[in-house]
């Protein structure tokens, strides 16, 4: 039983794009959900994500990159039509390629059905260095202000939200402290989906792959449109942003630090992709990525959805509104019961 005597079936733990998206389906299947949200999900905060169906500098494309886009600009027009505010641009993006050799990877996996068009130099509105000899321009791609993007997601799925961290949880209860150490809270609920990113993994105990990464807020945007290979700048509503991760994958989650080392190679990516002339650095953003996609119900009968990646915004709602089908039509199923889950720290 929570505060005030309300009951949601469902608990979902984390309230990044993955934990958000899922209330929010859950909510248009009928289904209530209570959300326990630290605050810190620095992935999912960026001022301007890339939903970009071609990843990375070789160029792959996931088997549901196309379907997960749709979903997500279809998401984002409903979301405005209700009138939240969520800056986001279908702009396009423009991923530079530096040699015939990185083009015929990229054209390798290319699949047909994908939206693009090879450009050569003079075609270009934006100006890129010398060291680029290609252009893929991707017109159904663009950006989309993430922290904007998952507050919109949580307000209109009217999930009961509590500040605090997950201490313990089960397939039907969870332990809550709040930040301010006060004493914890004890519900009892039909299902709970762990969405915890890098942080809320790094919490739990669990070996997954992070990734540190970094962004810089500009005061005005480098292009009309996200540039992308190796780092990354795109629009944003008060600017611009450049990004990128660099760090060496690791198996723990560590408190993130920016070295003046990586600021530098950060700029230096960006001043790769296009002039910077009078661009001016306005602040800076730095956190992880949890790598590894966990997703469905584990042994002891808890949801998951997690290790999205970079993938979170171009992935994460089309994989939220399955999961919350399935938990949906879970809740008229005896409930079975579960183990407890207890996070490393809190042995």
């Amino acid at each position: 039983m929570l505060a005030g005597g309300a009951v949601s079936p469902v608990l979902v733990i984390g309230a990044g794009i993955a934990g958000a998206s899922v209330a929010y389906f859950l909510s248009e299947l009928g289904v209530r959900a209570t959300v326990i949200d630290a605050g810190i999900h620095a992935a999912s905060s960026v001022p301007s994500a890339l939903i970009n169906p071609v990843r990375g500098q070789s160029g792959g494309v996931d088997a549901r990159a196309l379907e997960g886009m749709e979903l997500t600009w279809a998401l984002l027009r409903k979301l405005s039509e209700g009138g939240f505010k969520v800056p986001h641009g279908q702009t396009g993006v423009l991923r530079p390629i530096p040699d015939d050799r990185a083009r015929a990877r990229f054209e390798r996996n290319l699949p047909p059905e994908l939206a693009h068009r090879w450009l050569r130099r003079d075609d270009l509105s934006v100006p890129l260095a010398p060291a680029w000899a290609h252009a893929l321009w991707l017109p159904e791609g663009g950006w989309v202000d993430g922290a904007a993007f998952v507050g919109a997601l949580l307000e209109a799925s009217e999930a009961q939200v509590i500040r605090g961290r997950a201490w313990r949880w089960t397939a039907h209860s969870v332990e809550v402290r709040g930040a301010a150490g006060s004493s914890p809270l004890s519900s009892t609920f039909q299902a709970v989906i762990h969405c915890g990113g890098s942080i809320g993994s790094g919490w739990a105990g669990e070996s997954r792959t992070h990734r540190m990464g970094s962004l810089l807020t500009l005061d005005r945007p480098a292009a009309e449109f996200p540039l992308s290979f190796g780092a990354y700048l795109a629009p944003s509503a008060t600017g611009g942003v450049l990004g990128a991760t660099y760090e060496s994958p690791a198996q723990t989650w560590q408190e993130p630090t920016l070295p003046l080392a990586s600021l530098g190679w950060l700029l230096g990516k960006g001043e790769a992709l296009t002039d910077l002339s009078g661009v001016g650095v306005t602040g800076r953003w730095t956190g992880s990525r949890l790598s590894g996609l966990k997703i469905g119900q584990d042994a002891g009968g808890v949801w998951h959805l997690s290790g999205l990646s970079s993938k979170g915004f171009l992935l994460g709602p089309l994989l939220a509104r399955e999961l919350a089908g399935q938990v949906a039509l879970s809740l008229a199923e005896p409930p079975a019961g579960g183990r407890s889950h207890t996070p490393s720290q809190a042995r």
